[in-house]
């Protein structure tokens, strides 16, 4: 338990504080949120290695994400999913938001009914899965699912910063899950 709160700690840190994606400034502040969200997968454990099937070296499709501890008034949910050890800053693969709040489980390659998927920084709407430089030590990226109050009035070419200063003042919970994926 220890463990999980640090590591929320330090990726919401990471969210106030990395550089946008593809070396873009960060100009919107951090989402804040007292509950949390459990988030896991079935592929991989919080912090273990992201299975070659959700990568750019193989299927390229999301995995499978479980929710649970979405806070009963939630109107919707988001999610985002970020290399936090790019180069230039916090690389954003996958960026969602419009996720009925009652959603509990993504299957392998899913999209959400009715939810809207952002550009990501391969400049593509929906998911990028990880493709860290060859030779580079494992990249730890990061899956933040985000409960909202209200719906987010964004269009499909919404990036992460506009994201971000969407869900800022209206973010009810937050959950995380890590994993990490070297060539």
């Amino acid at each position: 338990m220890r463990k999980s709160v640090a590591a929320l700690v330090a990726a919401l840190a990471c969210v106030a504080g990395c550089g946008g994606g593809g070396g873009r400034g960060d100009t919107s502040s951090s989402p804040t949120a007292a509950a949390r969200i459990t988030v896991t997968s079935t592929a991989y454990a919080d912090g273990g290695t992201i299975p070659r099937r959700f990568t750019c070296d193989a299927a390229n499709v999301s995995p499978p994400l479980a929710f649970s501890g979405v806070p009963a008034h939630t109107a919707s949910l988001a999610l985002l999913l970020q290399d936090r050890s790019a180069p230039h800053g916090a690389f954003t693969h996958w960026l969602v938001w419009g996720i009925d709040p009652h959603t509990t489980r993504l299957p392998a390659g899913g999209h959400p009914p009715g939810a809207t998927e952002g550009r990501n920084d391969f400049r593509t709407p929906g998911y990028g899965g990880p493709c860290p430089p060859r030779g580079d030590r494992p990249h730890r990226y990061v899956l933040t699912v985000y409960a909202t109050d209200g719906r987010l009035s964004l269009t499909a070419q919404a990036s992460r910063d506009d994201l971000l200063r969407a869900l800022s003042g209206h973010t009810l919970a937050t959950g995380t899950l890590t994993g990490r994926y070297g060539r």
